[in-house]
């Protein structure tokens, strides 16, 4: 009987590991891929997509071989929009960092130990990095929106993740060490918004700030990319200062605190 439970629970999670990586991009994942990221058994991943798409959660494209969310998914995220109006209080603030900055400005969510791209908004410069879009994925701490939340977050919090890096930061470890996300973090906590000087890709700057919920806890962040030319140490100031204010105006909107980040802290 005590096994029970935790057979059940471990199902849960394998579709729910399965459904997220699906989900990293709009044209999916093919099996191998799958295979290969769930760290699962080949007939265990089949067995299971096999189950999610019979449900309607998932689809397999017959073009690509991919495979796809699927419809009961849009069903599901258009009920749940309904609790959390991100979209509507965060949109405008993402148009005018775009129109202001010229480059592509994202609205992320903290999910646990990742940070999430939700929203995007592109700029007018021609030149853009489409290192990050609406899906896409990276541990806490990586590329400037995880590492803007990362900074404010309690120093127990951030320990915990740094204690097991390696593990944590995965593919990214080599290029964001322990000691360069310490140093990272540092800065962070004292400009108010972070910089990424290319590390998830080469010549592929970003910038973020925090967004605090009611409790004063970074749950979500804003962030802009682009070429590292259009990011020179002489603009940054003014980057950083209309993310601030932008993640300010969505922080109170949200009912967070104007403090949010020293309490934080």
């Amino acid at each position: 009987m005590a096994a029970a439970p935790v057979q059940g629970a471990q199902v849960v999670a394998r579709i729910a590991g399965l459904l997220r990586l699906v989900g990293r991009s709009a044209d999916g994942m093919p099996l191998t891929g799958l295979v290969r990221e769930s760290g699962l058994t080949r007939p265990t991943v089949h067995r299971l997509l096999t189950s999610l798409a019979a449900e309607g959660l998932l689809d397999h494209d017959s073009v690509t071989g991919n495979w796809v969310l699927g419809p009961e998914v849009l069903l599901m995220g258009s009920v749940a929009s309904a609790r959390f109006p991100l979209e509507d209080i965060a949109r405008p603030s993402l148009r005018r960092l775009a129109e202001a900055t010229g480059e592509s400005a994202f609205f992320s969510i903290r999910r646990g130990a990742e940070t999430v791209c939700l929203l995007r908004e592109e700029g007018s410069f021609p030149v853009r990095s489409f290192v990050l879009h609406e899906g896409v994925r990276f541990p806490l701490g990586v590329a400037s929106a995880g590492t803007a939340i990362l900074a404010f977050l309690p120093e127990s919090e951030q320990e915990e993740l740094l204690g097991r890096w390696a593990g944590h930061a995965g593919a990214f470890a080599a290029n964001h060490t322990a000691a360069l996300v310490r140093e990272n973090l540092a800065r962070t906590r004292l400009a108010g918004f972070s910089v990424n000087p290319g590390l998830v890709l080469e010549g592929s700057w970003g910038m973020g700030a925090a967004v605090f919920d009611r409790s004063g806890k970074p749950a979500w962040a804003l962030s802009l990319t682009g070429i590292e030319p259009r990011f020179k140490p002489e603009r940054q100031d003014e980057l950083g200062g209309l993310l601030m204010a932008e993640a300010h105006r969505i922080t109170q909107q949200l009912g967070g605190g104007a403090d949010g980040g020293r309490r934080a802290r």
